[in-house]
């Protein structure tokens, strides 16, 4: 068995494709035994790589691109090559229904936005500025985590908050929570892929087409299997969900397109990531697609079914 060191770059429920891989057998199918871990911390997801902590990981094309930013050495570039999360995962819950919502309501109320991570606001301010509106304009909370936006919405400290699953499943639950915009329904906009460093891919690419045969198998099954099989397969990762709140979060998440049905990473939604993060000043250097995107390995096993 070849040994594969695969790092998360958090706990997501976003991520389901991944966890589901890693329990199905797949891999096993493919003689690699992968080894789940976690960097330090998010912003290290990228250059653990580097440091000889991973082989591979995954995450969003943002870090691969903040990286590139701040190391442009081309022997230290890193490449994409089998996509699970093809659109936004996040939500924008708010205290009351709002079934006409606009992104210019946002001028009227006070938003808590994600501060664990950078792309979900990112992402939104993109959508800000398509929409005619200045980010700045918007009254908005930015040092407090999912959790405790969740607890300031239900106590009426703010109007609506930026929120992904299990958050917006459970404020449902309980009455306190309405989804006003889904950034799913923007369209494409790659958020989460594996990716190696150039000198593993290019050692190591049966062990990449083995992880992404095991992803696509995943994929297939993800669309067809019961909601039920889902949230059993990956409830070890997320044990103090209750099965009401962990189906339908799947449920939202596959209904909105969120997880994709093959792994190529589309052209598209890499670049509206990209746009966001150069409106949001969040990357200097426009990294092209090819630079970091290897979509052979996709469209080998893709070609094989």
């Amino acid at each position: 068995m070849k040994q594969v060191r695969l790092h998360e770059s958090l706990r997501a429920l976003f991520y389901t494709p991944y966890y589901a891989a890693l329990e199905r057998g797949g891999h096993e199918k493919e003689g690699l035994d992968v080894i789940l871990s976690q960097p330090s911390g998010p912003n290290r997801a990228a250059s653990d790589l580097f440091d000889g902590y991973a082989d591979v990981t995954w995450g969003g094309p943002m870090r691969m691109l903040q990286h590139m930013n701040q190391d442009p050495d081309p022997d230290r570039r890193l490449i994409a090559f089998a996509e699970a999360v093809a659109r936004d995962p996040f939500v924008l819950v708010g205290n009351k229904p709002r079934l006409d919502f606009r992104f210019d309501d946002l001028r009227e109320c006070r938003l808590a936005t994600v501060s664990e991570v950078p792309t979900p606001w990112m992402c939104l301010q993109e959508d800000l500025r398509r929409a005619g509106i200045d980010p700045g304009e918007i009254d908005r909370v930015t040092d407090k985590s999912m959790s405790e936006n969740a607890d300031a919405l239900r106590e009426g400290k703010v109007d609506v908050i930026q929120v992904f699953e299990p958050f917006v499943q459970s404020l449902i639950n309980e009455g306190v929570g309405h989804v006003w915009y889904a950034a799913a329904s923007r369209g494409l906009t790659s958020y989460t892929t594996y990716y190696a460093p150039i000198f593993y891919c290019r050692q190591e690419r049966d062990t990449l087409l083995g992880l992404t045969r095991a992803l696509y198998g995943t994929q297939i099954w993800l669309h067809a299997a019961s909601l039920s099989e889902i949230a059993a397969t990956v409830h070890k990762y997320f044990p103090e969900l209750s099965a009401p709140v962990l189906e339908g979060s799947i449920f939202r998440y596959r209904k909105l397109g969120i997880w994709g049905r093959d792994p190529r990473l589309a052209k598209t939604g890499f670049l509206r990531l990209k746009m966001a993060l150069i409106s949001g000043d969040f990357i200097k250097r426009d990294t092209p697609y090819e630079e970091c995107v290897d979509p052979s390995i996709a469209e080998a096993v893709m070609a094989e079914r």
